[in-house]
C-alpha cells in the first residue's frame, strides 16, 4: 500500500519549482495530524485536553483546551520548517510571521483552524484541522505581512483537512484533484485509502442546523422544506445529517453526495464560518473533487478577503444540490 510519504515525493515532479518546499510543509502537516490523533484518543484519560480553557479567542468565543493544544502544536510545527514565513490561526488574533532568516527567506503561508469542531471532544464526536496553503507576495528576504494573507481562495497552492473519527483520516489537494490517505496506528503511517475522490453530482443528503430555522433567510427556508418534500424522481425527502463539525459533514457529504450549509442568519448576517480558515481550502477541495462552493451567489474562491477573520455564509457539496440551493437564494431576494 502506498504510503502518504510515497505518494508525496512522487508528486514532487508536478512542481519543479517547489523543489520539494510543499512535500516539507505536508510533511510538518502530517506530524501533526499524528500528534493530535495521540491526543485525541486518549482525551477521556486526562483533564488536560477536555473541556473549557476558561479564555476567549478573537472572536469571543470560549476556546477548549483542546483548541489551544491543536494551535500550538500547528504553530511549533511549521516553525520548525524553513518553507514556511507566517502563520495564521482562527485561535490567534493576528498573523504570527517567522521572523527568522529562514522564514524571511521561505516562500509560504499557511492558514488553519487548528480545531474545528471542538466541543464535540467532550462526547467523542469527530473533529478535524483544516489548513490552506499561499505563496506568499511580499519580497523573499523580508518578514510576511497582511497583503500575504488576504488573498482569495483562488490563489491557494495547496489545502487539506484531517479529519478525527472512527480512524484518522488526512485529504488534500495541491491543485490536481483530492487524495485521502487513512492512519495506521499500529506502524504509525498514513496510507493511501481514497484515490482521486469525486463529490457525486448529486446527492440525497442535506446538512444544516435547523434549529436555527427562523433566522435563516428566506431562500434557506425554502430549500429546507424543497429537501423535506417527497418527489420520487428527485428521491426526496432528502435525509437531514448534521455533527455539527464542519470537517467531519463535509467529508461525508464528499464521500456520499450531498450539500453543507452554514448561512447568513440574524445572529450571524454575515455567516460564521471564517472565510480564510474554512470557507477558502474546503472550497478548493470542494472544486477539485467536482463540487461546487458558494456563499448562495458567488463563488468562494473569487472573494476578495477584507479581513483576517472574515466571516462568510457557506454552500458546499454536489453540484446540482448547490445550484438549487442558490436558486432558492436568487428567487427570493
Amino acid at each position: 500500500m502506498k504510503t502518504l510519504g510515497q505518494f508525496i515525493i512522487e508528486k514532487q515532479a508536478e512542481y519543479p519549482n517547489a523543489k520539494g518546499e510543499l512535500s516539507g510543509i505536508l510533511a510538518s502537516l502530517r506530524l501533526v495530524a499524528k500528534v493530535i490523533h495521540r491526543d485525541i484518543n486518549r482525551a477521556g484519560l486526562t483533564n488536560n485536553i477536555l473541556g473549557a480553557s476558561g479564555v476567549e479567542n478573537v472572536q469571543g468565543e470560549e476556546q477548549q483546551k483542546l483548541d489551544l493544544f491543536a494551535h500550538n502544536t500547528m504553530k511549533d510545527a511549521l516553525i520548525s520548517r524553513e518553507e514556511v514565513a507566517g502563520f495564521a490561526s482562527e485561535e490567534e488574533e493576528s498573523f504570527v510571521a517567522f521572523d527568522t532568516e529562514r522564514g524571511r527567506n521561505a516562500k509560504y503561508v499557511i492558514l488553519t483552524d487548528p480545531l474545528d469542531g471542538s466541543s464535540n471532544i467532550d462526547v467523542n464526536v469527530a473533529v478535524g484541522t483544516i489548513f490552506s496553503i499561499y505563496r506568499r507576495v511580499t519580497p523573499i528576504g523580508t518578514p510576511v505581512t497582511m497583503e500575504d494573507f488576504m488573498q482569495p481562495g483562488n490563489r491557494q497552492v495547496a489545502a487539506g483537512y484531517i479529519v478525527y473519527g472512527s480512524s484518522t483520516m488526512l485529504v488534500y489537494t495541491t491543485g490536481n484533484g483530492v487524495n485521502g490517505f487513512t492512519y495506521d496506528p499500529s506502524i504509525g503511517t498514513f496510507c493511501l485509502s481514497h484515490e482521486n475522490i469525486r463529490i457525486p453530482e448529486d446527492g440525497t443528503i442535506y446538512s444544516i442546523n435547523e434549529g436555527q430555522y427562523l433566522k435563516f433567510p428566506q431562500g434557506v427556508k425554502k430549500y429546507i422544506k424543497y429537501c423535506q418534500e417527497v418527489d420520487k424522481d428527485t428521491k426526496r425527502p432528502y435525509k437531514s445529517r448534521y455533527i455539527g463539525s464542519l470537517v467531519s459533514d463535509f467529508h461525508r457529504n464528499m464521500l456520499k453526495g450531498g450539500i453543507y450549509i452554514y448561512p447568513s442568519a440574524t445572529n450571524y448576517p454575515n455567516g460564521k464560518l471564517r472565510l480564510l480558515y474554512e470557507g477558502n481550502p474546503m472550497a478548493f477541495l470542494a472544486e477539485q473533487a467536482g463540487g461546487k462552493a458558494t456563499d448562495g451567489f458567488t463563488r468562494i474562491l473569487d472573494i476578495q478577503p477584507t479581513e483576517l477573520h472574515e466571516r462568510v455564509p457557506l454552500f458546499i457539496g454536489s453540484n446540482s444540490m448547490v445550484e438549487k440551493a442558490e436558486e432558492f437564494m436568487r428567487d427570493s431576494m
